[in-house]
């Protein structure tokens, strides 16, 4: 097909096709003559995965790059390609230099050590996670570590069901890309199912069918007297 052809079939525009095969993502298509090249199903595909990534995922241009060479390279582990994903889904700033983040860490390395989890307490995702429960802190609520293992598990079955989608996969390529989808995109899907969990679960909980509202003391006004006068 042409890039035209492509560019109906993928709802990106041309000027943003050549775009990324300038900036490497999308490799170029096969010149069939000096100033036409065709594209096939495998040009499609990656379109439809940086889409994915830039839209769903919210990576940048350079980000979804870093991934895209990770996923192409095929000496590289699967989880080298995973652990690239995830890493980019990251928030970049920098943690805080307080008691509340000190703690926050203790809790992190604490809890990793306590699961077993193979992984780097220095890793982008231990540092997200220090942040949120520093911020939490911050904000009164410093006891939400209390029920950090009981998010530990529920995200260690999620886990378990993404990888065991990828192990679907028959040929490598589909493996490394489902790889990709299921850490980035995954982590879109489960952040909307707990947002449809949580008003279901308010509903059942605080709605006509819960425990009545809770209702605020009404508020008794002094009695007003006059200077020189007493009240009985």
């Amino acid at each position: 097909m042409r890039i035209g052809e492509l560019s109906r079939r993928t709802g990106v525009p041309v000027p943003t096709i050549k775009y990324y095969v300038r900036e490497g993502l999308l490799p170029a298509g096969e010149l069939t003559s000096p100033n036409q090249a065709a594209y096939g199903e495998t040009h499609e595909r990656r379109l439809q995965l940086i889409r994915a990534l830039l839209d769903v995922g919210g990576m940048k241009v350079a980000e979804i790059a870093d991934v895209l060479t990770a996923v192409d390279d095929p000496t590289r582990p699967l989880h080298q390609v995973l652990g690239t994903a995830a890493d980019h889904l990251s928030d970049a700033d920098a943690e805080r230099d307080d008691t509340e983040s000190a703690a926050a860490r203790t809790a992190v390395t604490d809890l990793i050590a306590r699961r077993g989890w193979r992984t780097d307490e220095c890793s982008p995702a231990a540092a997200d996670l220090t942040k949120a429960l520093a911020a939490m802190a911050r904000l009164g609520h410093g006891a939400f570590v209390e029920v950090l293992d009981d998010y530990a598990e529920a995200a260690e079955q999620v886990a378990r069901v993404d990888l065991a989608y990828v192990d679907r996969r028959a040929e490598v390529e589909e493996i490394v890309e489902s790889v990709v989808i299921g850490t980035v995109l995954g982590e879109a899907v489960f952040s909307a199912l707990r947002r449809l969990a949580h008003v279901d679960a308010s509903a059942k909980l605080y709605g006509e069918d819960g425990p009545p509202a809770r209702t605020t003391p009404a508020r008794t006004t002094p009695a007003r007297t006059t200077p020189g006068r007493t009240t009985s």
